[in-house]
């Protein structure tokens, strides 16, 4: 998948949980897991959309068939899918979470960023999506409508959708050590108040969220 790997995981009793809900896998190697949102559900495995840029991350990609992992989830708030008319967007890696959404929703209409082409051969996990490279941004090519916006991606794309669609559907990301609100490694402020994404989130309506402010350790 360009840069990207397709971790593909024997599912066994695992439910997938809802578009947008992610799990921590364990990282071969390292002391703490990784949170990975659940890109694909299939009858007989799970899979997770993995881009190798930290150690963590790069354990994970290097897995090979056979090896085992830990795995724990579904965790936090997912997507809510009782929408009209929804409209996926997301961006670089952001994009993991989509395709599971795609389809639970039936091939909404989709449009996906990213930096550049290579990067962008991820699209193929959804096949029907309309694809931007920079320096064409995803917000540039948003359709016309009243669209349910449903999001993953980068902060600054999040941020801007957050000024465009105030009631975006946005799913965001922090630094996180256990997935279940016991480390408040994932605090983030919303609406004055500091709250844990990995149970508050990760999935937020656009108009609450503020910023985050880092581990508090």
């Amino acid at each position: 998948m360009g840069p990207y790997a397709l971790l593909r995981l024997a599912r066994g009793r695992l439910e997938p949980g809802i578009p947008g809900q992610f799990f921590m896998l364990e990282a071969p190697g390292r002391l703490l897991p990784r949170p990975m949102s659940l890109c694909l559900a299939r009858p007989r495995e799970l899979a997770f959309l993995v881009d190798p840029v930290g150690p963590g991350t790069r354990a994970l990609s290097s897995l090979e068939t056979g090896d085992r992992i830990m795995v724990f989830g579904p965790l936090g708030n997912g997507f809510r899918l009782d929408v009209r008319s929804p409209l996926l967007v997301g961006g670089g890696i952001g994009i993991a979470p989509l395709p599971y959404a795609a389809g639970a929703l039936r091939a909404p209409p989709t449009v996906l960023g990213f930096r550049t082409r290579h990067h962008a051969e991820a699209a193929s996990l959804i096949p029907s999506a309309e694809v931007v490279v920079e320096p064409t941004f995803v917000t540039e090519i948003l359709p016309a409508g009243d669209f349910d916006v449903l999001a993953c991606g980068p902060e600054p794309m999040l941020e801007a959708l957050r000024r465009i669609v105030p009631g975006a559907q946005l799913a965001w990301e922090a630094p996180m050590a256990c997935g279940y609100g016991a480390c408040w490694g994932c605090v983030v402020e919303m609406g004055g108040q500091l709250r844990r994404l990995c149970v508050d989130g990760p999935v937020i309506n656009g108009g609450t969220h503020g910023s985050p402010v880092g581990p508090l350790l």
